[in-house]
């Protein structure tokens, strides 16, 4: 599969296409061009119709997390997150060319937070929910750092992985004070992943 191609599939299996060409990339299933450049579409590539996408400050303020909807609510934030942490990487992937191309393996693994997406879009189901169902904040991350691949490098998994590490063990004392075992666990999981990235970063 060459450097870059868009995945229009739908965000259920987009983590599972997102493990495939990692493992296609780094055995001999298929080849990585540097050199290919990708013509620059309207808009930004593997961004689903659902959820709608608004600016923070429009997003209600969430229930407790004692009650069903508001940790159905976190979770699909929680999720929202994971869901951009693909995608950013995968858009890393085909925006910038004349790389090394340990550049693309590195951006390719984002097998954990397919994971991740996947562990936190089980749990939402369970509360009769699914990923698209509440509005999520429009980041803008891909398209500010569109330009820039230094900006992307620091801003991508520097602060975004920063700031997880520090809002997870509140919500995860949180969760615990709502006796919700199930999702502080998968909390647990996230920030041992999120910890081992910082440090490698």
């Amino acid at each position: 599969m060459p450097r870059g191609a868009r995945d229009t599939s739908p965000v259920q299996s987009r983590r599972c296409h997102s493990r495939e060409l990692h493992e296609r990339a780094s055995g001999s299933a298929a080849s990585i061009d540097p050199e290919a450049r990708l013509a620059e579409s309207g808009d930004l590539p593997g961004r689903p119709a659902r959820p709608e996408l608004v600016a923070p400050s429009s997003l209600k303020r969430r229930s407790s997390i004692q009650s069903d909807e508001g940790r159905a609510v976190l979770l699909h934030a929680l999720a929202h997150i994971e869901f951009n942490a693909i995608n950013l990487a995968l858009d890393a992937v085909w925006r910038f060319p004349s790389m090394p191309v340990d550049f693309y393996l590195d951006w390719l693994k984002v097998a954990e937070e397919a994971h991740h997406f996947s562990l936190l879009n089980a749990r939402l189901a369970e509360f009769g929910h699914a990923y698209g169902d509440f509005p999520a904040y429009d980041g803008q991350m891909a398209k500010r750092t569109r330009a820039d691949v230094l900006a992307c490098m620091a801003l991508v998994p520097r602060t975004l992985e920063a700031r997880g590490l520090d809002a997870s063990p509140p919500i995860r004392k949180r969760l615990a004070q709502a006796d919700d075992y199930a999702l502080a666990a998968i909390l647990d999981v996230i920030l041992r992943d999120e910890i081992g990235h910082a440090v490698t970063c």
